[in-house]
């Protein structure tokens, strides 16, 4: 699975133009997606998906916010779900989302840490890595292993079909923002295919 001019003349005709950065990550994820074994579709929503969550970079970042933001992971449930502390201690801000998908939280850090070997836990900036970022994205959307669903687990994505990739967004966050997120990913399937 390669992009080609004609998939890049595709996505520019719908995105406008791409920086060289954003044509790097594209094919550099479309490999990796390649080595796990992505289908087309499979591959469309993981670039679908990295597109929203890096802001369109197609980069690894860091999700935006400020440390006083980031609070809001430190105490209450939602900083039991992710596995933080219940005190006003930090790891909201030390666990915040990083990588294409941005991975948030001590569980998911430690539960990446011990899927991939490589220290997370102690060094959450290696999620920034891009090659330790692309295997996080990888091995999570296959196993279903940010949320519990996976391509291999309970959910397909068809052949340009936009409701499969609407329900795809509960790999990896419920349904935030999943009518846009199945757009993105029927024009890289498109793209793909080109």
């Amino acid at each position: 699975m390669i992009l080609t001019k004609k998939s890049f003349d595709y996505l520019r005709s719908i995105f406008g133009s791409l920086t060289q950065s954003q044509v790097d990550g594209l094919n550099f994820l479309v490999s990796k997606m390649d080595e796990a074994d992505f289908s087309y579709p499979e591959a469309a929503y993981g670039l679908a998906t990295t597109w929203h969550e890096t802001d369109k970079t197609m980069q690894p970042i860091v999700e935006y916010g400020s440390k006083k933001y980031f609070e809001k992971y430190d105490i209450g449930t939602l900083a039991k779900r992710l596995g933080n502390t219940p005190a006003l201690d930090g790891d909201g801000y030390k666990y915040r989302g990083r990588g294409y998908v941005q991975i948030t939280g001590t569980a998911n850090y430690a539960l990446f840490t011990k899927t991939l070997g490589v220290d997370l836990v102690n060094n959450p900036d290696l999620a920034l890595d891009p090659e330790v970022a692309a295997k996080i994205l990888t091995e999570g959307m296959l196993k279903g292993l940010f949320t519990g669903v996976g391509f291999r687990r309970k959910r397909a994505v068809q052949r340009y079909n936009i409701a499969s990739y609407v329900r795809a967004r509960a790999i990896i966050n419920g349904s935030d923002e999943a009518q846009k997120i199945a757009e993105y990913a029927m024009v890289f399937e498109k793209a793909l295919r080109s």
